[in-house]
């Protein structure tokens, strides 16, 4: 394993109402769905240079996902629809987790359900594995028919499914909010309320695409969840608004490119920031967002990144 240097002005933690903690040793996380499991880009990036790795959605069962194509190409975006396609938990835990354990970059699982039993199952099976670092609650996934997305459009289901997710495991848990809903901010504080560690947002917003030439909709789940640049001024603004209602971290993520996004999330509130579709075009996408943060706080003379989390919330 790569010993890497863990500068401490970068350092943060995303779950300081745990009784471990969730440290990372800089603000910048591979998003889950982009990454795979983290092994597909060891050999192209340093990959122990990231502050996590959130691998891609874990469910129960094995899921064949989406029927193809899953994935066009938009305006300063992406159309997915890979409907959480995955080896199933049990697999994680056979093949993958030996591997996380030898690594210095935590890895935090993504975890998707259709009913709370679900997301109960798979987290109890992540319970005390060696090379898991904690849970990204998936509650807000726009690609697949029931579960998810359900959970994270109400408050209340939203809250269920958070407090018996956190009685079951011991881990770390951070839960990801859809954009695709009226009022961000009340799904936020309902997931406080009922334990969440941290929050992420946002996921894809729901869109579609229309072959013209064919007279049928791009995608073969005809809608899917739309990422990249294009959404990036919505997901500052709903971690703008969240930040300043809750009292966890909240990690955002949606269109961060250049270490300017990235630094925009964090002065508008979020305590670390996820890099997905970008890495897409550019596997080293991360890697270049963290060298180009450092070197703002360098040129400005700033020792710590959390000086520079929610500054932008206190403007009046």
């Amino acid at each position: 394993m790569k010993v890497v240097d863990i500068k401490p002005g970068l350092r943060v933690n995303l779950a300081p109402g745990h009784i471990k903690g969730l440290y990372l040793s800089n603000p910048v996380i591979a998003a889950s769905g982009t990454f795979g499991y983290g092994m597909e880009y060891a050999e192209l990036v340093d990959i122990q240079s990231l502050g996590a790795i959130i691998c891609k959605g874990t469910t129960l069962n094995v899921r064949k996902g989406n029927p193809q194509p899953r994935i066009v190409e938009t305006d300063c975006g992406l159309l997915n629809s890979v409907g959480l396609e995955n080896i199933g938990v049990d697999a994680v835990v056979r093949e993958k987790a030996p591997m996380w354990a030898d690594w210095r970059v935590p890895v935090i699982v993504n975890v998707s359900g259709e009913t709370i039993d679900d997301y109960i199952a798979v987290v109890s099976k992540l319970e005390g594995v060696p090379g898991i670092s904690g849970i990204e609650l998936n509650i807000s996934c726009p690609n697949v028919s029931r579960g998810g997305i359900e959970f994270g459009i109400n408050p209340e289901l939203a809250a269920e499914v958070t407090s018996a997710v956190k009685a079951a495991t011991d881990l770390p848990l951070m839960v990801k909010l859809s954009p695709n809903v009226s009022d961000i901010g009340e799904i936020a504080m309902a997931v406080e309320k009922a334990g969440a560690h941290a929050i992420s947002l946002i996921n894809t917003i729901r869109g579609m695409s229309i072959d013209v030439n064919k007279g049928r909709p791009s995608l073969g789940n005809v809608t899917g969840g739309l990422s990249g640049s294009a959404i990036r001024p919505i997901a500052l603004y709903m971690v703008y608004e969240v930040a300043k209602l809750v009292h966890i971290p909240v990690v955002g993520c949606g269109g961060v490119v250049t270490a300017s996004d990235a630094l925009e999330f964090i002065m508008a509130g979020a305590t670390a920031v996820q890099v997905g579709t970008a890495n897409f075009a550019d596997p080293s996408a991360s890697l270049v967002v963290l060298g180009g943060m450092e070197d703002f706080m360098r040129k400005k003379g700033i020792k710590n990144i959390t000086d520079l989390i929610g500054c932008a919330n206190q403007v009046s």
